[in-house]
């Protein structure tokens, strides 16, 4: 036996071992005591609750157990029963807001807690209990009591400089609820680097991502959401126990607000930097502000609103001064619409004497440099951790990283660690830990679906470290851990990996519904990374634009649109091979698609495989890659002429 067996082999006992030990869940649970006896999954045919509170977390279990829903007293052994413990014994409990304990046993399921959304999280640890053990249908009798060791868990997306459709975000939120992250910060307006456009400020992209009626002018024209949406979205992502975090980047970052209104831009610095000198620039976001936080009905109806402050320069002690009164300000603003305002750690590089008062404010803590840890704990902020060089995501850019180092994070960070300082565990200034999306270069060829690959991991290692910071930091619990993952994957809610989506058609109609929508609760269909798309074809002569199969985010192409050739477009992309069906011709084409690129073979020879290619940046002298990879559509056929048998997709 060679020594890759014998590691494999110690592997496998290693995972039977824990799990026949402990169900598991991500992240794992604080306490378990294990209890006789298992019960099959199929037993409970109802959920009901005892509290008029719980009843949007009972009618989420029901909708995905497939089951309905009741109000009651008591629970049965055919039930699965949501409680509100009593104050009395709630306090002795000692669940806190967001603790649980749930009791598996023949005798039924119960989850209790102090608050909704307590139980809501102890029944995401009941379904993903059910996920990962769907070959016996069976879970194991156990008494699991479980709260987080901070108060928030969560990541930020930068929906500045990449649109995210709203159906994402929905998914998002639907998959942060099932690993129990209760944070979602949204990064409204950004612009990409100057050196990719010319070094021309007026040719640089540059995005605000909302409706606005006071500046109509400022939405950015290739995606945006319209005030409705984020209302209804916030109001949703609260009842999975999420978050909304808004952010205006500002007084840098600002290159979408100087677009709109040039005055604003400062000659000195850049016109991504508002011209702090201007006495108009204090007006304008304060109007900003009133139009998304003011008012009966607020856009932003969530307990928190993020002003930026983010990487200003501080060339001049004069601009230093004039950038922290903005930054009181903004804070005093927030503040008087009855939210708690959240700044970017900027204090230390904009050093300066106008204090910053810190009661009642949270910094993002990011970079040392910019805020010192120290300092800033001794000033008496709350504190995100959110390190740059732990857990920053910038795709296929080059530096920070593509993919977060997981074994890194599982085995070496907890929020209180920020950079090289570390705090005591659940040092009360520190209220949990974070990690950032950052869509730095605009024309990479990145789509949603690329960014949801890496989120996706970086949700599941982020979650384990700050709800329970004291994972076993050894080889063997990390391999175990990093297997379990795989066996979960978007949660009930979501398929954003195509996980639950392989079909096999004996032939594909044009025209027509592959999956019925209404049938199933995702709102895309797609098959995601790696994958198999294969079909037999008759070509007929199809014009230019013809469709082979499409959804929400993508579609390909028999004929792409330009060239006639086999293609795809999605995020704003066409992409094509350097292939075109022949009419009267029968061949087999097969797709094999994973998160590097797309391979397209013909009768089972390599055409071509479309990898990461490289292109010169706008200013000829630095290069970055261009990413072709789609996740495959499936939710609709085209208008095709070609007659299409034996389709498959599979992973």
């Amino acid at each position: 036996m060679n020594r890759k067996t014998i590691l494999s082999a110690l592997l496998f006992v290693l995972c039977i071992g824990r799990v026949a030990a402990q169900p598991l869940c991500i992240p794992d649970f604080q306490e378990m005591k294990p209890t006789e006896g298992t019960v099959k999954v199929s037993n409970f045919t109802s959920i009901t609750y005892d509290n008029a509170l719980l009843q949007n977390v009972a009618e989420y279990l029901g909708k995905v157990w497939g089951v309905a829903t009741a109000q009651q007293k008591k629970g049965t052994d055919t039930s699965i029963f949501l409680s509100l413990l009593p104050q009395k014994e709630a306090k002795k409990a000692n669940l806190g807001d967001e603790g649980y304990r749930l009791t598996i046993s023949p005798k039924g399921i119960t989850i209790q807690a102090t608050t909704a959304k307590g139980a809501l999280w102890g029944t995401q640890t009941l379904l993903q209990m059910k996920e990962s053990s769907p070959i016996t249908g069976e879970i194991k009798g156990v008494v699991i009591t479980d709260k987080p060791d901070y108060p928030m868990r969560g990541m930020m997306l930068d929906v500045g400089r990449k649109f995210f459709p709203m159906s994402y975000l929905y998914s998002l939120v639907n998959i942060l609820s099932y690993y129990k992250m209760n944070t979602l910060q949204l990064h409204l307006n950004d612009s990409g680097f100057l050196d990719q456009f010319h070094n021309d400020w007026n040719e640089a992209y540059a995005a605000f991502r909302m409706e606005s009626d006071l500046f109509p002018g400022l939405t950015a024209i290739d995606g945006s959401y319209s005030k409705q949406e984020m209302r209804d979205f916030i109001r949703y992502a609260e009842s999975m126990g999420v978050e909304i975090i808004p952010e205006f980047d500002a007084p840098a970052h600002s290159l979408a607000f100087t677009h709109y209104r040039p005055s604003l831009a400062s000659e000195e610095f850049g016109a991504d930097h508002l011209d702090l000198r201007n006495p108009e620039v204090i007006p304008f976001l304060d109007s900003l502000y009133s139009e998304y936080l003011g008012g009966s009905d607020p856009v932003f109806p969530c307990p928190r609103f993020h002003i930026g402050t983010d990487e200003y320069s501080n060339k001049d002690s004069a601009i230093c001064e004039r950038f922290r009164e903005l930054i009181v300000h903004l804070c005093n603003t927030v503040k008087s619409y009855g939210k708690q305002p959240v700044f970017w750690g900027s204090l230390t590089h904009a050093k300066g004497v106008t204090p910053v008062p810190s009661d009642g404010v949270m910094m993002s803590m990011w970079y040392n440099g910019y805020a010192d840890p120290r300092e800033m704990h001794k000033q008496g902020f709350e504190m995100i951790s959110i390190p740059d060089g732990w857990v920053y995501i910038v795709p296929a850019a080059g530096y920070y990283s593509d993919y977060l180092n997981r074994k890194r994070l599982y085995q070496h960070w907890e929020p209180a660690y920020i950079g090289k300082e570390h705090f005591p565990h659940q040092d009360p200034l520190i209220k949990g830990g974070m990690f950032a999306v950052w869509n730095d270069i605009i024309k990479n060829g990145i789509s949603v679906g690329d960014v949801h690959h890496r989120a996706l991991q970086a949700i599941q290692v982020i979650a384990e470290k700050c709800w329970k910071a004291d994972c076993d930091s050894t080889d063997a619990a990390w391999e175990v851990w990093q297997e379990f993952s795989k066996t979960l994957d978007d949660g009930p809610l979501a398929d954003e990996l195509g996980r639950k989506s392989m079909i096999e058609l004996s032939s594909l109609k044009p025209t027509a519904q592959i999956f019925n929508s209404q049938s199933s609760i995702f709102n895309i269909r797609q098959i995601g990374y790696p994958y198999k798309v294969e079909f037999t074809i008759d070509w007929a002569d199809e014009k230019p634009g013809t469709v082979l199969c499409t959804s929400e985010r993508s579609t390909f192409y028999l004929a792409d649109p330009v060239k006639g050739m086999l293609g795809f477009s999605r995020d704003g992309y066409l992409f094509n091979f350097w292939y075109k069906g022949k009419a009267g011709k029968r061949e087999t084409l097969r797709l094999e698609g994973d998160y590097q690129g797309i391979s397209l073979y013909a009768d089972g020879k390599l055409v071509e495989r479309l990898n990461p290619d490289v292109q010169f940046k706008a200013d000829g002298k630095k290069t970055y890659k261009i990413v072709r990879t789609l996740v495959f559509p499936l939710q609709e056929t085209g208008n095709f002429r070609s007659k299409i048998t034996n389709f498959s997709a599979t992973r």
